[in-house]
């Protein structure tokens, strides 16, 4: 209908709902009432356990922090003695021996599992095949029966140490470990944070490349790249004066002195967790392959490249989008999965600080809540970590 001149379009008026009614209002309200509710459940939690500890006379607080500890480490990455040191110096020792099982797990896991995916979509038989078996076998086995495999039928099957095995350039291995030279480098404190500043520099040559892309794809790049690492530490070895001694291990009637020690927990550890670890990193490898387009490789096959070429240069920086993901989880489940030290005894977090600390001290709450928070804080920064990895690569795949 036309309106007519100087009518009025008459307009719809609707009710005005009412306050308590608009679904904002009701999302906020429901809300603020859950917090309250999870929050009174969390203080009567609190409050039972505060009465229960003082119930049964157990003390509570962080003051056992900088009790002596008074007993001994058999791996130490810092200066501990079981009588000087205190039980907050054991928890840094058992948090650097941790890492360390994490970082190397990382690193030997994430290779061994590139290879294997790679392998899995291999032309040759044997090679699919075999990595194939791999993948089914490792998986499939829980990781608590291969850290023992490792530790009793493999590692405490060599020989005691009378009988123990020489090694070229003076080392020794037996069942209670491998003795190899100790190198006591002088000035090795500044060489190594010179190192550090060639890592930096070079991660920030590799992202401006990325932006730039003036030096090329091919040696040129990789030259800078090296000489960038290996500049400042060299000059730095050069103006500090860098000397280098080296401890050999001496053997003795029942035990070797001297050299660095590398107990066999820590190789039945390491061994364990990268691989089975990377029998799962392997799938993902061989997913996220599997997910780039099969015109890829025929354009890379086009243009001349050989199979490695091709992965390394076409394939794979397309297939990351898809592997990060699960890899983070990999990562984050390998340096959970260290937990599991306890059961063969080496010395992590977990084994001295939830084990040996707690039973001295019985201060099980304190213990554990700091336990559980470490594990969080090192699992949230490997994710953190692993999400800016994925966020900066994937710009430069599109």
């Amino acid at each position: 209908m036309s309106e007519r001149a100087g009518t009025p379009v008459p307009t719809a008026s609707f009710p005005e709902v009412p306050l308590w009614r608009r679904p904002r209002v009701r999302g906020i309200v429901y809300q603020v009432v859950l917090c309250l509710v999870v929050a009174a459940l969390a203080w009567a939690a609190v409050a039972n356990v505060s009465e229960n500890l003082a119930r049964a006379q157990i003390a509570t607080g962080f003051g056992f922090w900088n009790v002596t500890a008074g007993f001994d480490i058999s791996q130490t990455l810092i200066s501990y003695s079981a009588q000087a040191s205190t039980y907050g110096r054991a928890f840094w020792v058992g948090l650097l021996n941790t890492l360390l099982v994490a970082v190397l797990g990382i690193v030997l896991a994430t290779i061994l599992g590139f290879l294997i995916g790679i392998g899995r979509l291999s032309q040759n038989w044997l090679v699919a095949k075999l990595c194939g078996g791999f993948v089914e076998l490792i998986r499939n086995i829980p990781l608590l029966l291969q850290l023992l495999f490792w530790y009793n039928a493999v590692l405490k099957a060599l020989p005691d140490i009378r009988t123990s095995i020489a090694l070229p350039g003076g080392g020794f291995l037996n069942n209670r470990g491998l003795f190899l030279p100790d190198p006591q480098i002088g000035g090795g404190g500044a060489v190594g944070i010179a190192l550090l500043v060639g890592v930096a520099l070079a991660i920030g040559f590799g992202a401006l490349h990325e932006r730039v892309g003036a030096f090329g794809r091919g040696r040129r790049r990789a030259l800078v790249t090296v000489l960038l690492v290996l500049v400042p530490p060299a000059v730095t070895a050069a103006v500090v004066g860098v000397s280098v001694a080296f401890s050999y291990p001496e053997m003795g009637r029942f035990n070797i002195r001297g050299g660095l020690e590398v107990l066999p927990e820590f190789v039945a550890l390491l061994v364990g967790l990268a691989i089975y670890t990377a029998a799962f990193i392997a799938e993902a490898v061989r997913a996220g392959l599997m997910a780039v387009p099969k015109g890829q490789t025929e354009a890379a096959s086009a243009l001349g490249l050989r199979r490695g070429a091709a992965l390394r240069l076409v394939i794979v920086p397309q297939a990351m989008r898809v592997i990060v993901p699960p890899l983070t989880n990999q990562y984050l489940n390998l340096t959970k999965n260290s937990s599991l030290a306890v059961a063969i005894g080496y010395p992590d977090l977990v084994q001295i600080f939830t084990g040996t600390v707690l039973n001295n001290t019985g201060q099980a709450v304190e213990v554990v809540v700091i336990t559980m928070a470490v594990y969080l804080s090192i699992s949230l920064a490997t994710s953190a970590l692993m999400n800016w990895y994925n966020a900066w690569i994937t710009p430069a795949e599109r």
